[in-house]
């Protein structure tokens, strides 16, 4: 049995990508022969990844896995161009017996068509698309083609797989596997250097890009209505943060709100490991799952997220159990949220690290995804 991952990016960034690199390195750990396919820009590395390197520039985990990196002349509207992706699979489409195609990817989707694959294929919906509404009018034929020509279809929560009008003909054939992470392991040192900067405070950690759809304005509102106690503190880069710091500076609260900025992967542990609560203030459906969530649920962390109608946001994080959830765009229910997990905090954070453990370990994804794979060939 061999597999091949395909599409999104590399260096490795979003979710996606985290979860084609961990079913790459975890399948073929198992001895499972597993290669991973994507596009990167000229000249785009990631140092991490220097003692994987092979003389023919793909990257090796060991015997039986592999990650091929094709030049990419561009990138528009979060798609690489890359003819050498069509070129690549063309060649060496016959080295595989099913191909996992990871969606949103037009790129990935239509090297796929024009290969002449004549194996299995799994399609792994990770998200409708949802912003480029352009990019969905063309691409919506070769997305109808890759929903037939898919043998699975793999959603990432049951809620997702119901709510999406694309897969709405197709549930017969259409399953999920919750994403799967390595537990969080917080270092002592540097999440205590962190809950130094704010003694005697109760820190709210947020993670993720600073823009629209994350909800970081409503967040931001939220630590009006709480006590002064609370610390929020959010990670992240985008093309929000002066707009962002704009809000805090008007709300008053430039010492009770920290934009920290972009946190190296290194990093991220002590933030988890010194917040007390995580809150994922997002308002669409473009945040499809929430990743962030199992990362601090790993940690023993309750969640405080939001009821994004479509989403799995909200199945990640069950209400009651690991944290609550809230109507998407209230920030008085936020601030309710945060006083009543604070309230009951031991309880949630046994229901999060429990909920972590029953769902949401890499083990366990890959462990349903080689099961899915086997009842095919």
């Amino acid at each position: 049995m061999k597999i091949l991952q395909l599409g999104k990016f590399y260096p490795i960034r979003g979710g996606v990508e985290k979860v084609m690199w961990d079913l790459t390195r975890g399948l073929s750990a198992r001895d499972v022969d597993c290669d991973m396919l994507c596009a990167c820009l000229s000249g785009e590395t990631d140092p991490k990844d220097e003692a994987l390197r092979q003389e023919d520039g793909s990257l090796r985990f060991n015997d039986h896995g592999r990650v091929f990196r094709v030049k990419a002349l561009s990138k528009k509207a979060a798609t690489m161009i890359s003819p050498a992706m069509l070129s690549w699979l063309r060649r060496y489409r016959d080295d595989y017996d099913i191909i996992h195609v990871h969606h949103p990817d037009p790129m990935a989707a239509a090297a796929l068509r024009l290969s002449g694959f004549k194996g299995k294929v799994v399609l792994h919906w990770h998200s409708d698309i949802l912003s480029q509404k352009y990019l969905l009018a063309l691409y919506r034929p070769l997305q109808n083609w890759l929903v037939r020509r898919a043998d699975v279809i793999v959603g990432t929560t049951p809620a997702y797989i119901k709510s999406s009008p694309w897969l709405k003909d197709v549930q017969s054939k259409c399953t999920y596997v919750p994403i799967g992470i390595e537990a969080i392991d917080p270092d002592p040192d540097g999440a205590a250097a962190i809950r130094e900067r704010f003694p005697g405070k109760s820190i709210l950690f947020s993670l993720g890009r600073l823009v629209p759809y994350k909800g970081y304005p409503v967040l931001i509102r939220a630590m009006k209505q709480l006590p002064e106690k609370y610390q929020l503190l959010i990670g992240g880069t985008g093309p929000l943060r002066k707009e962002l710091e704009e809000l805090i500076d008007s709300e008053k609260l430039t010492e009770r709100v920290c934009l920290e900025g972009y946190i190296p992967d290194e990093k991220i542990p002590s933030y988890y490991g010194a917040c007390d609560i995580f809150v994922l203030s997002s308002i669409m459906k473009t945040e499809a799952f929430g990743i962030v969530q199992a990362e601090a649920m790993s940690c023993g962390k309750p969640v405080v997220a939001t009821k994004i109608p479509g989403s799995g946001v909200s199945w990640v994080n069950e209400d009651g159990v690991s944290g609550r959830n809230v109507t998407p765009g209230d920030h008085a229910q936020i601030a309710a949220a945060i006083e009543d997990v604070s309230e009951r905090y031991r309880d949630f954070s046994e229901g999060a690290r429990a909920r972590f453990e029953e769902l949401f370990c890499e083990e366990k994804m890959i462990n349903s995804i080689l099961k899915i794979y086997e009842a095919l060939v």
